[in-house]
């Protein structure tokens, strides 16, 4: 089935809020900004492990990492299902997943060790290495999405070179 204008409008309004909502905590005395160990922009201050600090911790944690984790891997094993079905392999469904746990991962292990124990003996350095992954998800998810699915990578080599790639024989063994 097509998505509706009317749902996508009601799902982008729906995430603009969500994140709202969460990136105003911290302004609103739930949870806490510093700057980065390395001064060039802000993060959460995970420096103080204290009581606000965990408890938004965990509800962030849970709602912006583990809940959305679930529904990716939920939707993309049945987009794999209906793939294996018709046969038609458009992209590598565990990959957007795989790349959510590989970006924000090293992040996310950082705040929850800071909340039960002191992370300030790691140099600044190497704990600005967890936030710049993060940091570049919009880049690389642009990467997945556009390099692995078979369309728009055809569209992108069209659009750099000027030439069509034929697509080869699908062979409908499935692997």
């Amino acid at each position: 089935s097509r998505l509706q204008w009317s749902t996508a409008a009601s799902m982008m309004v729906f995430a603009w809020l969500f994140a709202a909502f969460w990136s105003m905590m911290p302004l609103l005395g739930w949870g806490e900004y510093n700057y980065e160990p390395l001064r060039t922009c802000c993060t959460l201050d995970y420096s103080k492990g204290d009581r606000n600090y965990v408890t938004f911790l965990f509800a962030l944690s849970t709602f912006n990492f583990m809940i959305p984790g679930f529904i990716m891997m939920t939707a993309y094993q049945s987009i794999h299902q209906k793939f294996r079905k018709t046969g038609h392999f458009k992209f590598n469904t565990g990959l957007p997943l795989k790349t959510l746990v590989i970006c924000w991962g090293p992040y996310c292990l950082l705040c929850s060790y800071a909340a039960v124990e002191n992370v300030t003996f790691i140099p600044p350095k190497y704990r600005m290495i967890p936030a710049l992954i993060a940091k570049a998800v919009p880049t690389v998810d642009a990467f997945v999405y556009a390099l692995g699915n078979e369309n728009y990578r055809g569209g992108i080599w069209q659009f750099l070179t000027g030439q069509k790639i034929e697509k080869a024989e699908v062979d409908n063994k499935t692997k």
